[in-house]
């Protein structure tokens, strides 16, 4: 099956909550890219799976989660421009 790079972006006021959903998208190897976005690459099957447990994390409290998908065409179409302090890059 198929994977694509998947985008996980989430707006949660409750801390625990934020934390616990950080921990579940790094259990699925993604990298986090900013303190609330995850970029890796899943299958369908994954993406699925994350994000039925992303929204179990969440269950009725104030929030969002955003899981994209994103083609290969895309992906190479990506521009990033980054600068760090200690100079790490992450590979999109």
């Amino acid at each position: 099956m198929e994977e694509l790079r998947t985008l996980v972006i989430y707006d949660i006021e409750n801390d625990r909550i934020r934390l616990r959903i950080s921990e579940t998208c790094l259990d699925y190897g993604l990298a986090r890219i900013q303190f609330s976005a995850f970029l890796g690459s899943l299958n369908r099957n994954k993406r699925e799976e994350l994000f039925l447990k992303l929204s179990s994390i969440l269950d009725d409290n104030a929030g969002k989660i955003l899981l994209q998908p994103i083609c290969h065409k895309d992906v190479k179409d990506t521009l990033l421009k980054e600068n760090s302090k200690a100079n790490e890059a992450v590979a999109v």
